[in-house]
C-alpha cells in the first residue's frame, strides 16, 4: 500500500468519526446505525449493541429524546491502516449535554463536560464503503452526580 492509499484510508474513517457526531448532535442520530458494518457492535460502560438493527433501535431512542442537547467534541484521532480492508483508531472525546426545553437554541454550560474519555473503533472496507466495525467509549473522568 502506498501513502496516498493509506492517507485515503484513514480520511474515510476520520470521516465517519466526524459524520458520528454530527449526526448525534444535530438530531438526526437515527442515521448513525448506517455508519456501521451490518454486523457491527456499538458498546459503552453501560450497554453493547450488536448489529445495524441494534445499533438503529438504540440511536432512534436517542433522537426521540428532544429535550437533550449535546455536542460531541472529538479531537486527536490516532487511526491506524492495517491493511486495505482494516483500520483502528483512538480518538479523545468531550461531551457537553443538558436536557431542557425541546427547541431552544442554547443550553447552560455548568463549567464540566458530561464525560471525557476515548473511543476505541475499528473499522472495516464494505460494499458500501468504510464503516464502523465496532466503535467503544472508554470513559476517563465523569462528572458527579448531585444528590441534592
Amino acid at each position: 500500500m502506498d501513502a496516498v492509499q493509506r492517507l485515503l484510508i484513514e480520511r474515510e474513517c476520520e470521516r465517519l468519526i466526524y459524520a458520528y457526531c454530527h449526526l448525534i448532535d444535530h438530531g438526526e442520530a437515527a442515521r448513525v446505525a448506517d455508519l456501521f458494518a451490518e454486523d457491527g457492535v456499538w458498546a459503552s460502560p453501560e450497554a453493547t449493541r450488536t448489529g445495524r438493527a441494534a445499533v438503529a433501535k438504540a440511536f432512534q431512542a436517542r433522537q426521540a429524546n428532544t429535550a437533550r442537547m449535546s455536542r460531541h467534541v472529538c479531537s486527536t484521532p490516532l487511526i491506524d491502516v492495517i491493511d486495505d480492508d482494516d483500520a483502528s483508531a483512538v480518538t479523545y472525546l468531550t461531551l457537553y449535554r443538558h436536557d431542557g426545553e425541546p427547541g431552544r437554541q442554547i443550553s447552560p454550560l455548568d463549567g464540566l463536560p458530561e464525560f471525557v474519555g476515548e473511543y476505541h473503533d475499528l473499522f472495516t472496507r464494505t460494499p458500501d464503503g468504510w464503516r464502523f466495525k465496532s466503535r467503544t467509549f472508554v470513559g476517563a473522568f465523569a462528572q458527579a452526580r448531585r444528590t441534592t
